[in-house]
């Protein structure tokens, strides 16, 4: 599959390269905030991404929603700016292991979408052949994931992980939790303010704590791990690279990110303490709202999505809102009410700390 197209060579840089693979999830912006963190470090990122199906986001649609923002570069354009900036996000042009798109094609009409070899052989053609020196894999696990238990989510990552490393890529894998969405935003131009919030030196612990993980990975990967990302955040470092990126590919920093015209609150029914928010509720929601959609042809809408008030651990009051939904059309809003019917659990106080949900790690193991 990577012989069948052309292969990135980025040895000619003045930084080591490292890149990242996330295989989807619900509210996962981490690429946005990691890419020009790592870069902030010192290390080049070529982050080659794609857009979304379905309930699993895609970076290049939250990035969609900057004004001007392109996601097509050519070859020579991703070199100069990796020399310039340090970071790149966009597409991966047709080139690049073609054979993997005609699989691709084959696999829903083949039953074998859930293939292990063929995910892994996926991911990793195109990831070989963009010629990256380290790459760290985040596979997710849990309901808002492709892989909904530990055990199957294992034996992906150890599969490519091992692809990788007999390539000459060093690969390794972190296993993190998608049972409940990552940070309280999950659609396009929410996701992007959630991201620059990270950057900013604020944002959702469990965003903050996953992309500083990912990005020590990243680091060590490549020899650089006596920087500590965490300084990089704090000091406007990565939110200089953000804008030095964003802009080098025609976006407008400064320009105001897209909002919904509708909006509707889902309250909490009772009182008592969120023991549970099932991710792929919130994710299919947010598709039927518009974020998301069924075909590679349809188009998305920027400010569609979901807005979370409360996550697992948290104590709500009966009437609080738990969450906003988002969309262009109104007429959307039963069919996302109804996915998140039963998503969430609400305990007394005397049982939260029993039930499943609270308290879960976020990474859950590491392959390398």
């Amino acid at each position: 599959m990577i012989a069948t197209g052309e292969r990135m060579d980025f040895g000619g840089l003045f930084r080591p390269t490292a890149d990242k693979h996330s295989t989807g999830g619900v509210g996962d912006k981490i690429t946005l905030p990691l890419a020009p963190l790592v870069a902030a470090c010192g290390v080049a990122v070529p982050q080659l991404s794609g857009r979304g199906l379905g309930h699993t986001g895609g970076t290049l649609d939250k990035l969609e929603s900057i004004a001007g923002w392109s996601a097509e570069l050519s070859y020579d354009a991703m070199i100069a700016q990796l020399e310039q900036v340090g970071a790149v996000i966009c597409a991966a042009g047709a080139t690049l292991a073609p054979a993997d798109k005609k699989l691709y094609a084959l696999r829903d009409v083949t039953g074998t979408v859930e293939a292990i070899p063929l995910i892994a052989s996926s991911v990793m053609s195109k990831k070989i052949a963009e010629g990256t020196g380290a790459l760290v894999l985040d596979v997710k696990v849990g309901s808002g994931a492709f892989m909904k238990d530990v055990d199957s989510a294992r034996e992906l990552a150890r599969t490519m992980v091992d692809l990788g490393n007999d390539a000459g890529v060093t690969t390794v894998a972190l296993l993190t939790d998608m049972s409940t969405p990552l940070g309280l935003t999950a659609g396009n131009a929410i996701e992007v303010q959630e991201a620059l919030d990270v950057l900013a030196g604020g944002g959702p612990a469990d965003v903050v704590e996953l992309t500083l993980a990912l990005a020590r990975e990243m680091l060590a990967a490549v020899g650089r791990d006596d920087v500590d990302p965490a300084d990089k955040l704090a000091d406007g470092s990565a939110m200089d690279v953000w804008r030095a990126m964003i802009s080098a590919q025609g976006g407008d920093v400064d320009a105001d990110l897209p909002a919904a015209k509708a909006s509707q609150v889902v309250n909490a029914p009772s009182s008592g303490v969120l023991t549970g928010l099932d991710a792929l509720a919130v994710g299919t929601a947010a598709w039927r709202l518009g974020a998301g959609r069924a075909r590679k042809e349809d188009p998305v809408q920027a400010g569609a999505g979901v807005v979370l008030h409360a996550k697992p651990g948290d104590a709500v009051t009966k009437g609080q809102p738990l969450m906003t939904l988002l969309t262009d059309e109104p007429e959307r809003f039963a069919r996302a009410e109804r996915s998140l019917e039963s998503c969430y659990d609400i305990a007394d106080r005397a049982d939260a700390s029993e039930q499943v949900g609270v308290g879960r790690d976020l990474v859950l193991d590491r392959i390398c």
